[in-house]
């Protein structure tokens, strides 16, 4: 797909950040550089990898920058994203839901003929099963993880007891290579209290201790125990069974996760560096200023946009309609119409996908436009 760009756009003139075509995705690259930089240093004090998860950004060029920082790889939520990273060069692919219908089983086997390490996560013995079948058929060996359940009623074998059943079937099958576990808890990453947070926390780390033990005692101890996520990863890190962690919001950071308590008396190490743009269209309304940017420009699953553009910060956000968005201004100055505003995104992976690309900037100016190319 080609990115559309526009004439008007001036790479690296003062103040070109602020004539973008709005409603535009604005991706602060000073602030994620530092956010990459930051967790690397993080998992780096705590002998964890980091394999952090392509959903968050879709985008080949920020999963090499993150590959670059330390990164073992990536992790893909769909097939669509998997084979985007694998045709950008991206080793270390692990797909973190099931494939389990024909077709994708039939791409599933061609991207991994294509980049063999590539992994996949299992919860059932008849996919499993389905998997093998096509990868000897194909004369390959794919790699599996077996997903854990950790409370949060999604995806993963429920028990240790059905861990080692999924296990024995593995080893039966030669076409498979077992790599280890996945266990994401994802109903933890957003839990407001850090004492809360904590606490789920360690009750997942017990459960994926029995199911460690439990597959060592069939000589199937885990390579690889994967999971975590930005709102869990210093506790993971730092106590958990894990040998890596999947993180992936804390590159941008979200209102929602603005939300949440880092630690008791702590701030999060991470900063807002993506906004969506969007420009001052009427300003007939008592209190309040209309702008280009209504429900089709924000995720709708997490709170209100958070208004981010200096001398604002006593305004607040609503949608006002598919293609207009509502500022309040309570007691702040009302804009002039073509006034840009910035807002922090509500939740950080279903807004990017609504995008072509991301208006890189570096202080005022737009530096470098990178295309969202994983956006299924």
């Amino acid at each position: 797909m080609t990115v559309p760009t526009f004439a008007h756009y001036n790479l690296d003139a003062p103040g070109s950040r602020y004539a973008l075509n709005t409603p535009a995705l604005v991706l602060d690259l000073d602030a994620f550089e530092r956010n990459v930089e930051t967790m690397a240093e993080i998992m780096r004090a705590h002998g964890k990898n980091l394999r952090p998860h392509a959903k968050s950004h879709k985008s080949p060029t920020i999963a090499k920058a993150q590959i670059a920082a330390g990164a073992v790889g990536c992790c893909c939520a769909t097939l669509d994203e998997a084979e985007v990273m694998a045709a950008a060069g991206i080793a270390g692919i692990l797909i973190t839901s099931p494939m389990t219908t024909a077709l994708k089983l039939d791409r599933l086997i061609a991207l991994a003929g294509r980049t063999p390490d590539t992994m996949v996560v299992v919860d059932n013995p008849a996919n499993v099963e389905a998997l093998a079948a096509r990868a000897a058929a194909a004369g390959i060996r794919l790699n599996v993880i077996i997903d854990v359940e950790l409370g949060f009623g999604r995806t993963g074998v429920a028990s240790p007891e059905a861990a080692v059943s999924l296990g024995e079937t593995i080893k039966t099958l030669p076409s498979l290579a077992y790599r280890g576990l996945q266990a994401y808890g994802g109903h933890i990453q957003h839990t407001i209290d850090p004492d809360e947070r904590l606490a789920l926390c360690r009750q997942a780390h017990l459960k994926i201790d029995a199911v460690i033990s439990a597959l060592a005692a069939i000589d199937m101890k885990p390579d690889i125990v994967t999971g975590g996520g930005t709102g869990s990863h210093a506790i993971d890190a730092r106590e958990g069974p894990f040998t890596e962690i999947q993180a992936g919001s804390y590159i941008f950071m979200d209102a929602e996760y603005e939300t949440v308590i880092y630690q008791s008396g702590t701030a999060w190490p991470f900063e807002n560096a993506l906004f969506v743009q969007t420009a001052v269209i009427s300003t007939n309304v008592a209190g309040a200023v209309t702008t280009d940017a209504g429900t089709k420009a924000f995720a709708l699953n997490g709170p209100a946009p958070r208004v981010a553009s200096p001398g604002l910060d006593a305004a607040t956000y609503s949608y006002a309609g598919d293609e207009h968005g509502r500022l309040h201004l309570h007691d702040a100055a009302r804009p002039s119409i073509g006034e840009v505003i910035e807002c922090v995104v509500p939740h950080n992976d279903p807004t990017v996908t609504l995008y072509d690309q991301y208006h890189c900037v570096r202080g005022d100016k737009l530096v470098a436009l990178w295309p969202v190319l994983a956006r299924r």
